[in-house]
């Protein structure tokens, strides 16, 4: 049996380490079952309940869910509509979320997949300085998608 401190009180009957819990106002909880002789401890279980409450709280509070932000353009799209969505998505990376850019092909713009492959590589390289490229430039169907995150900040 362990007391509350930490502290090894010794091997006991069962009914002696109940008694000995209900006399310091505490619940005898078994720790270790299969040992031989199985390990009990003296805690307040309550206490105890509300302490990994509060630490899965406070651990879920300092989490950070990223999302996934995503941006469509077209092959033919202006410089200036190239820079505006270049400004959205330098805000959702210093926010901490991905960013996957869509270039939409219609009709005979598929014949151009350059075209469409250039505008990407240019939001990369606009990026560079707070995002990585975590998936390049590649079809899908009528769609050439890439996918940048934030660069992480070494410590």
């Amino acid at each position: 049996m362990i007391a509350p401190d930490g502290e090894q009180v010794g091997v006991m009957p069962t009914r002696q380490a109940v008694e000995e819990a209900q006399r310091r106002g505490l619940d005898l909880i078994e720790v270790a079952p299969n040992a031989d002789p199985p390990v009990c401890r003296m805690m307040d279980h309550g206490k105890f309940r509300y302490e990994q409450q509060k630490k899965a709280r406070d651990a879920k509070k300092k989490s950070k869910q990223t999302q996934l932000k995503t941006l469509r353009i077209r092959p033919n799209t202006d410089d200036h509509d190239v820079e505006f969505k270049m400004r959205n998505a330098e805000r959702f990376l210093k926010k901490g979320d991905m960013v996957k850019f869509n270039v939409i092909f219609r009709g005979p713009e598929l014949r151009h997949k350059d075209r469409g492959r250039d505008q990407l590589l240019k939001f990369a390289e606009g990026l560079s300085e707070i995002g990585e490229v975590d998936q390049p430039p590649r079809m899908e169907g009528r769609r050439m998608t890439m996918l940048i995150r934030p660069k992480t900040v070494a410590e």
